[in-house]
């Protein structure tokens, strides 16, 4: 039986999958939303709790959390943002704000709507974490994507503004920066790169668990690069 549960959200992604793994091996309750109900997908496995919610919707978010923190066996100890989306364009002049906007729905609203949701819960059960992911692109930005750019340095300056308001209240916060991770999108997208020197899920994975654990304790505000070689 688990002890303690954990929220990871966009669970079901290229990257989710390996987390929520990572997690299930270690003995976590892993509660997993997503936006929609996929027919003839396999049952969840012992330990994973899957849940169908719009997580850009404060009541969606809401929801979740209370589904997460509602095992009294297993409280909420842990918040893991996953979700999030990228989309190219062209330079800022060239960029519809209609565009740029859609980045912070997609990557920024979700993960304040989750924490913000799940915080009362993690300190109320006496402390916790919360692990968001950011983007290397938030600290070395590249041309032809300044929604995704703004929106990922967003991730990272409210991780570490959540880190200092409740630090004194045993919460921590960090944040991984992956680079490229070695997706099966990722490989469509750019079919010609050199996947080598990619990230892979399974090395992040760790990472991430890490943080969110006691192991991790006295770590907040931290910025972890998980670049790979790339």
């Amino acid at each position: 039986m688990a002890e303690r549960s954990v929220l990871v959200t966009g669970g079901t992604g290229g990257l989710g999958g390996a987390v929520v793994a990572a997690f299930v091996e270690a003995g976590w309750r892993v509660v997993v939303p997503g936006r929609e109900a996929r027919p003839g997908s396999e049952p969840a496995a012992d330990g994973v709790v899957r849940l169908v919610a719009d997580l850009s919707d404060p009541a969606g978010a809401a929801r979740v959390v209370e589904a997460a923190a509602g095992e009294p066996a297993a409280p909420l100890r842990a918040v893991v943002n996953l979700v999030g989306g990228y989309a190219s364009g062209g330079l800022v002049h060239e960029t519809p704000v209609e565009d740029f906007e859609r980045m912070l729905t997609v990557n920024l609203r979700p993960t304040y709507l989750v924490t913000q949701a799940a915080l009362p819960h993690l300190v109320a059960a006496g402390g916790g974490a919360v692990v968001c992911v950011s983007a290397r692109a938030a600290v070395a930005p590249f041309p032809g994507a300044a929604g995704y750019v703004t929106a990922k340095a967003a991730v990272l300056a409210f991780a570490n503004a959540v880190a200092v308001e409740y630090r004194s209240r045993n919460v921590r916060c960090n944040t991984v920066l992956p680079s490229v991770i070695d997706t099966p999108a990722n490989r469509v997208a750019q079919p010609d790169a050199d996947h080598s020197r990619w990230v892979t899920p399974d090395e992040i994975a760790p990472v991430i668990r890490f943080l969110a654990s006691a192991e991790s304790a006295p770590t907040s505000g931290a910025t972890v690069p998980v670049y790979g070689r790339a």
